[in-house]
């Protein structure tokens, strides 16, 4: 196994102790979680850059890169819509906000669901579709989504400054860009390989 699937999996081995860090009450967890999703992200950037300037491409990383971005940065959400003063911190729509962030947690499962049917669809088509860079943006918007979220929950549980608010409405907002994105990026993908659905 070369060195961009082993960091590919480490990713992976990385989720269930974010999630850990994330439910482990102690003062800084968040904080704690924070670090292992940004160590999860990095791994993401290098496996592709070395994989690529290295020429060591392989089927088993074709397969396994987009699982693990995806489950990594679903199970960062779905972990949040579970506790939901992380959606609500900022108070000011209080429940509303938490509905809202179940309803673009559910689009973004839904697309990520989607595209990867319809890829399987279009491999035994004998087509490949690559990914855009609409997806790309997608994937990096949602990566700051939640480390900005984390970030205001960190400084909410810890002090009651302002500062912990107002990074909370930056990672909502990022979120809701992440969502819009999501939605562009589905369609994308549909739109422009819609003759893999007409064979």
């Amino acid at each position: 196994m070369n060195l961009p699937n082993k960091l590919t999996l480490s990713r992976v081995f990385m989720i269930p102790i974010f999630v850990l860090f994330f439910y482990l009450f102690f003062p800084g967890h968040y904080f704690v979680a924070l670090a292992v999703f940004t160590v999860a992200s990095f791994t993401d950037y290098f496996d592709g850059k070395i994989s690529r300037k290295y020429n060591l491409v392989t089927n088993l990383g074709k397969f396994l890169d987009p699982i693990a971005d995806k489950v990594l940065v679903l199970s960062a959400l779905v972990v949040f819509l579970s506790e939901p003063s992380i959606f609500t911190a900022s108070a000011g729509l209080g429940r509303w906000t938490l509905i809202a962030a179940g309803c673009g947690v559910a689009i973004i499962l839904a697309r990520e669901i989607i595209v990867s049917g319809f890829r399987m669809v279009a491999s035994n088509a004998g087509v490949v579709i690559a990914a855009d860079k609409i997806g790309k943006y997608k994937t990096v918007m949602q990566y700051f989504t939640v480390g900005a979220i984390l970030i205001g929950a960190g400084i909410c549980e810890l002090t009651d400054h302002i500062s912990g608010a107002v990074i909370n409405y930056i990672g909502l907002a990022f979120f809701a860009l992440s969502v819009i994105l999501t939605l562009i990026s589905g369609i994308n993908y549909i739109l422009k390989n819609i003759e893999v659905l007409k064979k």
